[in-house]
This record gives structure tokens, sequence and C-alpha cells, in this order.
């Protein structure tokens, strides 16, 4: 091959290279956009319990038995109660979203009642179709008396908030960071979105 064969080679690679990069740019960039449009809420919590008492047929405090209140007294005198649920988050891509989301990893913060507790990840690929909702299960646990002290009439109080998913008016919010996977590889959403319960009818 001449030296302006071996060029003129080149260039065409080069000009080909480009062209590759600025396609998957683009494919990037629109599914970065996808994203942004997306919209998350918390829906619901499934499975509650504290200290192992499951919280589904409970109103308030005072609906607990004997057997249930030894069971938490005791676990407080040992200084823990952990609190288990899982907390669903909705992510709806609307329908004049013409590119599917797919997302690859969602770090989150719990904040219960204005208080940051724990964090976590979800690292299951999840596709976001446009014009559909697709609930984000995130399995929490957390200790109640490390974050909010060992009164346990408070603290049970506060389990049956999360359970209702702040109907008794406690604040229950997320901080949560998205990932996607784009033509270029992984990207992380630019900044922590907050997380809350959807209004009825929003």
């Amino acid at each position: 091959m001449s030296v302006a064969s071996f060029r003129l080679f080149a260039l065409r690679g080069a000009l080909l290279a480009v062209l590759a990069v600025s396609i998957g740019g683009c494919t990037a960039l629109e599914q970065i956009a996808a994203l942004q449009r997306v919209a998350f809420a918390l829906d619901r919590t499934a499975d509650t319990q504290i200290g192992g008492v499951p919280l589904t047929s409970l109103q308030n405090y005072n609906d607990l038995s004997a057997v249930q209140l030894l069971q938490l007294g005791t676990a407080v005198t040992r200084g823990e109660l952990p609190l288990n649920f899982t907390l669903f988050v909705d992510a709806t891509n609307p329908s004049e979203n013409a590119t599917a989301a797919r997302l690859v990893n969602f770090d989150w913060t719990l904040f219960l009642d204005g208080s940051e507790t724990v964090s976590g990840t979800y690292n299951n690929e999840t596709l976001l179709p446009p014009g559909q909702t697709v609930g984000i299960p995130l399995d929490i646990r957390l200790d109640l008396i490390q974050f909010f002290g060992n009164n346990l009439p408070d603290l049970v109080e506060l389990a049956l908030a999360v359970s209702d998913l702040g109907g008794s008016g406690k604040e229950i919010r997320l901080q949560a960071t998205p990932s996607i996977n784009t033509a270029l590889g992984p990207i992380r959403y630019p900044g922590a979105l907050t997380i809350v319960k959807a209004d009825v009818g929003s």
C-alpha cells in the first residue's frame, strides 16, 4: 500500500470512528433526555414488620397484643428495634416520550419524619417503556432505635406511618440518583431527585 493510499485509508477510518461516536452520542443524549422526563413517586409499602411483628392488621399502638408488646419490649431492652419493609417506587415514562429509558442503577436515601436514615442501591436493570408505569421494589431495613430513640409507643406509631406510607402525617421521602444504560455506557443522573408519594389524581 502506497503512502497516499494508507493516508486515505486512515482518513476514512477516522471519519467512520467520528461518525460512530456522533451517532452513539446522539442516542445517549436521547436516552438521558428520556430519563429526565420519567416521573418517580412513592406508591406503597408491603410486608412491614417492626421487631418481627407484622403491621398489616394494626391501626395504632393499642392494637398490639400482650405477646407482641413483650416481644417488642424485649427488643428495645436489647437496644435494637428493626423495621423491615418493601417500598415500591413508581417510575412512569410518559407516552409522548418516544424513547424507552433503561434504568440500571438507583441509589437511594430514606428520610423518615425529616430525619435521614439508611441508604442503599437497587441495581436490577429495568426497562421503562413509553406510556407505562413500572414498580421498583426497594427492600429496606433500619434500626429505629439508632435514629429515633427508644420510646416504644413513638417507634410503633412511626412504623405504622411507614406501613401506611405517611397516612398518619409523618413525612416519608427518598432522595435518589438513577443511572441509565446508554450507547456510551452507564450514565448517572446529574443530580439527586426528591421522591414523595404522588397526590391522588396527579
